[in-house]
């Protein structure tokens, strides 16, 4: 019965990737540790796949419309792959099994990903609530703010498994003046290639995965991606944005409860 919930969400994460063309794939890892009681670590891997397979998918369009800026995409994206290797190789291994917070209090490795997990899900979700973007022309674009954003995003996919397109598509708007549309393209981009980089760099935990539990995730996730997208014209996407946000919300406050309540 929990797999069947299971893989009735995948579509809901594709569907709402299609609304709204972010945000929708950060649920896939808390889907994969609570519904097919997968392990945190292990998860990332799974979280990392459908993110980029549904990312690659969706940016198509866009590359073939010629949406996409890929000088942008060369500054933002090259220190988000070398982040992104360097916390899949070793920053994850180097993090013990059990963290003593005080002589009472210890946390376990899982844990403290999931945690740190929700804290993502708080930004997302305070980036959506709070969706309006001034976008203002920049004369003399930050190439170093780009650079160091492009780390810290690529850090954020390595460890949790996040896109962190609702970090991404801010940042370009706000720091560079890009037109919205050009950095959702531009956005996905990244979030492809930075999402299937990590999976791949990861082999020692290819024997570990269920095959086709993944796949057929995946593939759920993509026919849900196609039914949002197609939606998306008839619906104010920015309302769902907001109404989204508020239930990433109430999800990030709800794992943080689990994870403290539950060990």
């Amino acid at each position: 019965m929990m797999e069947i919930i299971g893989y009735i969400l995948a579509i809901f994460v594709g569907i709402t990737l299609g609304l709204m063309g972010s945000g929708g794939s950060i649920l896939t890892l808390p889907i994969f540790v609570y519904i097919f009681q997968i392990d945190a670590v292990l998860a990332v891997d799974y979280s990392l796949f459908i993110i980029g397979i549904t990312a690659l998918i969706g940016s198509i369009q866009h590359i073939k419309n010629r949406k996409v800026d890929y000088r942008t995409a060369l500054t933002f994206g090259l220190p988000s792959l070398l982040a992104v290797y360097i916390s899949r190789r070793y920053l994850v291994p180097l993090i013990p099994a059990e963290i003593a917070l005080s002589e009472t209090v210890t946390i376990t490795k899982n844990m403290a990903l999931m945690l740190v997990f929700a804290f993502v899900m708080l930004l997302s979700a305070s980036s959506m609530i709070r969706q309006k973007m001034i976008q203002k022309p920049v004369s003399s674009p930050s190439t170093g703010a780009l650079l160091v954003f492009g780390l810290f995003i690529g850090a954020l996919t390595g460890l949790v498994g996040a896109g962190g397109g609702f970090l991404i598509i801010p940042s370009l708007v706000l720091l560079l003046g890009m037109p919205m549309k050009r950095a959702v393209a531009t956005s996905l981009v990244i979030i492809a290639v930075n999402s299937l980089f990590g999976f791949a760099s990861d082999f020692r935990h290819y024997e570990l995965l269920n095959w086709p539990l993944l796949v057929g995730f995946c593939l759920l996730t993509i026919g849900g991606f196609f039914i949002g997208n197609l939606v998306s014209t008839k619906i104010d996407s920015s309302r769902l944005k907001v109404g989204f946000g508020w239930f990433l919300l109430i999800m990030s406050i709800y794992i943080m409860l689990s994870e403290f309540f539950n060990h």
